[in-house]
């Protein structure tokens, strides 16, 4: 499995790293995980439905974080990763806390991973 950030996503990590500096050990286990199981398991993590798009994208609600102590997987921090089983890749996609945002950036997503269809170009 190979792993990818989208720049966004560094950023999202750089921000939340000043408040919880165990984020990028964190990371390491999330990725440790997904190289096992990629896919969505409920209750941690789920497809995101009704994007409109081919792209599987997830979202892991359950994440631990050692900066949070005594919270174990609710600490109420969210990834959002795109999978791309075939080709045996991740995409992380976003990173932030329960309490900043409600939802994942949606126009993040489409902007990043909208199919190119044929006829649908911009000029």
């Amino acid at each position: 499995m190979t792993f990818e950030e989208l720049n966004e996503f560094k950023k999202d990590l750089k921000k939340l790293l000043k408040k919880h500096r165990s984020l990028n050990e964190d990371l390491a286990t999330i990725k440790k995980v997904l190289n096992a199981k990629p896919g969505e398991r409920s209750p941690f993590s789920f497809r995101i439905d009704g994007l409109g798009i081919e792209t599987c994208v997830i979202k892991v609600k359950k994440m631990a974080c050692k900066s949070l102590k005594g919270r174990g997987v609710n600490t109420g921090l969210r990834i959002i990763y795109a999978h791309f089983e075939k080709e045996q890749r991740i995409v992380f996609v976003e990173l932030y806390h329960k309490n900043n945002k409600e939802n994942e950036d949606r126009e993040r997503i489409f902007k990043n991973f909208k199919e190119k269809t044929p006829g649908n170009s911009k000029s």
